[in-house]
């Protein structure tokens, strides 16, 4: 190994703070490997915090016959409700009926797989629904009578992948943001790698392996980064998603099927919205400048306003958000049917001994059990051996007894009555247990400091720029919350303030990656 000192030498270097990222240096610092995680952005800024926030195990992954994905998917659904309940809940589904598209008996079937292909525990089972006397049918034309309602589960994205950075950093692994692997070249042994700071300031380091977790830019840290020859058979897929005013009176949410094959999702969200999404568009070009496109905003109305007694408009839409899934290319003809199941593409580099592991494809619900099967296939190259964790260890904030997340909110009112219980609800639903450590000793609001509006104080600031590496306004009201949605007119340019930016509300929503409505 090249004297690199024990600061700059590594047992990993993973490229890419998405959720696979995060999990991957998660998953080797728990089997006590000397992990890097270095992220170009923030974590989560891209693909991970764009999805549609659910874990599930795909109905519609059952049409094209995904099923090892699917019961790999609700296996894991089952132990992520466990291991993070303050950031994965249940949440029912409502699926309308629809005569012309696929028939009764087939969904049944489906259900009914549904149900136990995964061994379900802890969710209840499928039904059907009479839509004319549940209040689910109140939103629907009265032509849908009939509908079916099954369980998965909602899933705080961004902070999932933060979760688990956290976690790996607690365990020994070193966490760089906005710190991007400018270059990589094999040496005897492992990889010279060079690091880069926003400031331009370079950090050479060594790493026995690398993980390309780079999500959308998979290809370009191959091709332009480890200068590698290997084919990068990436597909990338944009998926776009709009937020109305909330359109349902119940918590349930709908899936809906529309006649081109695909579905779109209905889902409360932010207590007084609702969440729409997604769509399947190939895209080329920056992932970082994606949008979501006027084409795609009149697809989502007009893909639910097939079901709806009150259509919605575009003007109608207050927010939104596209990312850019990078999916293997499977040579499907359809971007909906591209499979979702991840996939590796392993280069031993045997003469010098540098493994080097590039990842394409998978679901934020499977992050987990990809983190375990990428473990698995570099310790022997890296001749040392480590059995699985993370299944029975919970993230940091989901240490709750009984990953019971009603109880403990209901004695945690009872501990600190002076705080208004719906905040304490925000602040147990993103950092649970860890609360403690936001409130730090105080026990009123006037000891939080500065009040932005909506709920948010400048504790909660302190504590994620002190332990979540957030580091500006988009960091803190559009990923690691959502509070961009709820704060008061001028609060954002506040909140930048505060972190020594100066850009307007505006420019804040506009560098998120998101379209805000007129």
């Amino acid at each position: 190994m090249p004297d690199e000192g024990q600061a700059n030498a590594f047992d990993l270097l993973v490229i890419g703070g998405g959720i696979n990222g995060a999990g991957i240096a998660r998953d080797a610092a728990g089997r006590g490997l000397r992990v890097l995680l270095c992220e170009k952005g923030d974590l989560g800024g891209a693909t991970s915090s764009a999805s549609t926030k659910l874990i599930h195990g795909g109905l519609r992954y059952l049409e094209y016959y995904e099923f090892k994905l699917v019961r790999e998917a609700l296996r894991e659904r089952e132990v992520l409700l466990r291991l993070a309940p303050h950031v994965v809940w249940p949440l029912r589904f409502v699926l309308p009926h629809d005569a012309g598209q696929r028939p009764a008996w087939m969904i049944r079937l489906g259900l009914f797989l549904y149900d136990h292909l995964g061994g379900r525990q802890r969710l209840p089972a499928s039904r059907s629904l009479n839509l004319r006397q549940d209040p689910a049918g109140q939103l629907l034309k009265p032509e849908f009578r009939k509908a079916f309602e099954y369980s998965d589960c909602w899933v705080e994205d961004a902070r999932l992948v933060v979760l688990n950075a956290l976690d790996a950093q607690e365990r020994g692994a070193e966490v760089l943001v906005r710190t991007r692997c400018s270059a990589a070249r094999r040496v005897k042994g492992g990889w010279q790698a060079i690091l880069q700071d926003e400031g331009g300031r370079e950090r050479h380091v060594f790493a026995r392996a690398v993980v390309n977790a780079a999500g959308p830019w998979v290809s370009d840290v191959l091709q332009k980064v480890t200068k590698s020859n290997r084919p990068a058979a990436v597909r990338l897929i944009k998926g776009s998603h709009i937020v109305v005013p909330r359109l349902q009176a119940h918590d349930r949410a709908y899936i809906f099927q529309n006649p081109d094959g695909r579905i779109v999702f209905a889902i409360p969200y932010e207590q007084k919205f609702t969440l729409i999404g997604t769509t399947d568009v190939p895209f080329e070009g920056d992932a970082a400048d994606v949008r979501i496109s006027t084409e795609e905003i009149e697809y989502l109305c007009g893909a639910i306003n097939r079901y709806l007694q009150s259509s919605i408009q575009p003007a109608d839409v207050v927010w939104s958000y596209a990312g850019v899934r990078p999916l293997y290319d499977d040579r499907q003809a359809s971007a909906s049917a591209v499979t979702r199941d991840y996939v590796f593409d392993l280069d031993e580099g045997t003469e010098e001994r540098a493994p080097l592991l590039s990842i394409f494809g998978g679901k934020i619900t499977t992050y987990r059990k990809l983190a375990e099967h990428a473990l698995e296939r570099l310790l022997p190259l890296l001749g040392t051996s480590g059995q699985p964790w993370t299944g029975d260890a919970p993230l940091p904030g989901g240490d709750m007894p009984n990953a019971d997340f009603d109880d403990y909110l209901h004695r945690t009112i009872q501990r600190y009555a002076h705080f208004p219980p719906d905040l304490l609800k925000r602040w147990l639903r993103a950092y649970g247990t860890r609360t403690d450590r936001l409130l730090d000793g105080r026990d009123d609001l006037k000891a939080l400091g500065q009040d932005f509006g909506g709920g948010l104080y400048e504790a909660e600031l302190d504590y994620l720029m002190r332990y979540e590496w957030a580091r500006t306004a988009e960091d803190v009201l559009w990923r690691r919350s959502k509070l961009g949605l709820h704060l008061p007119s001028g609060a954002s340019e506040r909140v930048a303030d505060w972190f020594g930016e100066t850009p307007s509300s505006g420019e804040v929503a506009k560098r998120a990656g998101r379209a805000m409505s007129s």
